[in-house]
């Protein structure tokens, strides 16, 4: 019974620490600072924060629940931070909760007058929380302790851009993560992953945009991972998409700008794996607000469409 336990602890614990360095979000552009520390807005005089809830795979007992609250905050046309909080939680009779908290640094390098290279580093704490609720009738003591444990959380990564395109490489976390049982053992998470993100707009009038991107994740212990998504602005307000992770789910969304500083999205994933059996799909919400800071963004201006 121990035995059976520690594994599926251990599938969790994994399960967790893969999603945290791998989000499963299906509206990670609007915050690509979670994989790619290099990442800028590049809004000068504004402070942009944000809120992401993801309930994944409705129907089933014990389903990831992913909380992220972030904010980016441009220091000048050379220097922006972001912030990140990550909540993820799995599982109910063994509940894993993985929660990470991180400050990104990026330094711009202008290549030429419309390119420009941001230089990026991520550091942080990942703390792993992993709860039983069921005590064994054997009084075996591992059904009856909580194991915690708090790692380093340290990241770099490349962010390449125009008004129009953006390229980025990255690694969120050279260190793995680890996990200590009350006998003592550990174990670790210990491939880093890299993460590949490119996005082009198209301008096809004033009023409409078409933006299509790409999420790439790959570890050497893992297939390759990707996300195709395709974007459309209409008069900078309302954006609708649909996308396709692979071996995973076929996504579709929508947001709306209901002021120049407020945004709202919505995204429904359709489960393509095996879980279709049980799964209800997933459900992401997400709450986009800028600070005008300076009182400079008196009309309505046409957003960077990433």
């Amino acid at each position: 019974m121990r035995k059976i336990t520690l594994a599926l602890v251990l599938v969790l614990a994994k399960l967790v620490c893969f999603a945290q360095q791998q989000p499963q979000y299906s509206q990670y552009y609007y915050n690509l600072s979670t994989v790619n520390p290099g990442y800028v807005t590049n809004k000068q005089d504004i402070i942009s924060v944000g809120a992401l809830y993801r309930q994944q795979w409705q129907g089933i007992d014990g389903a990831p629940r992913t909380a992220n609250g972030f904010a980016s905050i441009p220091i000048n046309k050379k220097m922006e931070f972001s912030i990140n909080y990550v909540n993820d939680q799995i599982g109910e009779v063994v509940k894993v909760v993985n929660q990470l908290a991180n400050v990104d640094y990026a330094y711009i390098v202008d290549l030429t007058k419309e390119v420009h290279l941001s230089m990026g580093v991520k550091v942080g704490l990942t703390t792993f929380n992993v709860t039983t609720k069921t005590a064994d009738p054997l009084g075996d003591p591992f059904f009856n302790n909580q194991k915690r444990s708090t790692d380093l959380n340290l990241g770099a990564g490349l962010f390449l851009f125009t008004e129009k395109l953006y390229l980025g490489v990255s690694t969120p976390n050279f260190i793995s993560n680890t996990l200590r049982s009350n006998d003592g053992e550990t174990y670790s998470e210990s491939q880093a992953h890299l993460f590949g993100v490119a996005g082009y707009v198209f301008e096809l009038t004033s009023d409409v945009k078409l933006k299509p991107s790409t999420l790439v994740r790959y570890t050497s212990e893992t297939p390759l991972s990707y996300d195709l998504s395709l974007n459309v602005l209409l008069l900078d307000r309302f954006e609708l998409g649909v996308s396709y992770r692979n071996q995973d789910a076929i996504v579709g969304l929508a947001s709306f700008n209901i002021t120049p500083y407020l945004k709202i999205g919505y995204a429904y994933d359709v489960t393509t794996s095996n879980l279709n059996l049980t799964s209800q799909g997933s459900h992401e919400f997400v709450l986009l607000y800028d600070f005008d800071l300076l009182g400079l963004k008196k009309n309505y201006s046409s957003p960077r469409f990433y």
